[in-house]
């Protein structure tokens, strides 16, 4: 019994010392975002046991060395360059967007139906038939189809914060 204590109190006392001092640590960078580590470019300090066993075998990180920390500063500025240039690009379509209109044809019965409507898909396919847009993700703000003749105003998010509005004319078809 006097053991079984005397174990627990050192047991008590290592940890408030600081066993972990005792585990060996490694600083890499992260090559991909890895769940509870941390994101993309990161550089972290990790278990050695862990990085050795799991993040480097499977491509997740390398080791920090000062040749490697010197390329990830050029990557860094680089993809900082290349978003610049995309924000740029993505308000220059956003401007675009905003002037202009796209227009659509449906067709009616003698009792003003509407048959078919216009869809999400519709209006990225005539975005990028026009060229108003090229290969950039956009996500278009539609609860509904649009069934309805006249003018409709359509959010379209650019990505990276950026939105515009696109007025949708429905017209009758001659």
């Amino acid at each position: 019994m006097l053991q079984t204590r005397l174990g627990f109190k050192i047991l008590v006392i290592g940890i408030c010392l600081g066993f972990r001092n005792l585990i060996k640590i490694m600083k890499v960078i992260l090559l991909q975002d890895v769940k509870n580590i941390g994101k993309k470019y990161d550089v972290k300090d990790i278990a050695d046991g862990y990085a050795r066993n799991f993040l480097l075998p499977n491509g997740l990180a390398k080791p920090s060395t000062p040749a490697a920390l010197k390329q990830l500063e050029h990557e860094k500025a680089r993809l900082e360059q290349s978003d610049k240039e995309l924000k740029k690009r993505l308000n220059e379509i956003a401007r675009i967007l905003g002037e202009r209109h796209l227009e659509f044809s449906l067709k009616l019965n003698e009792a003003g139906t509407v048959f078919g409507s216009i869809t999400k898909d519709a209006i990225l396919k005539a975005l990028r038939d026009t060229g108003w847009l090229g290969k950039e993700r956009v996500e278009i703000a539609l609860d509904h189809p649009l069934k309805e003749m006249g003018e409709h105003s359509v959010a379209v998010d650019l990505k990276k914060g950026i939105t515009a509005n696109l007025t949708v004319v429905l017209r009758e078809q001659q």
